[in-house]
């Protein structure tokens, strides 16, 4: 177990010559992982060698994929769907088509 001591968030701002609001965003954004700092309240305090460790540490890549997105793919209309699409705009249209008709009528 480490018997380092955690340094309030100046410090840190301080070692890594960030301001301390570069810092709560890195809190924020999760680049300082939790494990990293204790806090009470709104009092933050963190453990720097770990803070270091974790802001040093190669990123783990995306592993690339060949899937295309489920946004980018095309939307497919299922059968059965398209039946009560096409015989639900007939219902509709029929109708309005009738009064159409009726009311281009010359009216003698």
């Amino acid at each position: 177990m480490s018997t380092e001591p955690f340094v309030p968030i100046e410090d840190l701002a301080k070692h890594f010559t960030v301001s301390v609001s570069t810092v709560r965003a890195w809190v924020r954004q999760d680049l300082i992982p939790k494990h990293t700092y204790v806090k009470v309240g709104n009092t933050y305090r963190f453990c720097v060698s770990k803070v270091v460790e974790a802001l040093t540490a190669p990123a783990a890549a995306p592993e690339p994929t060949q899937e295309t997105p489920p946004e980018a793919q095309p939307r497919t209309i299922p059968p059965s769907s398209l039946n009560w699409i096409s015989t639900t705009l007939t219902k509709t249209l029929n109708p309005l088509e009738k009064q159409n008709e009726q009311r281009n009528d010359p009216v003698w």
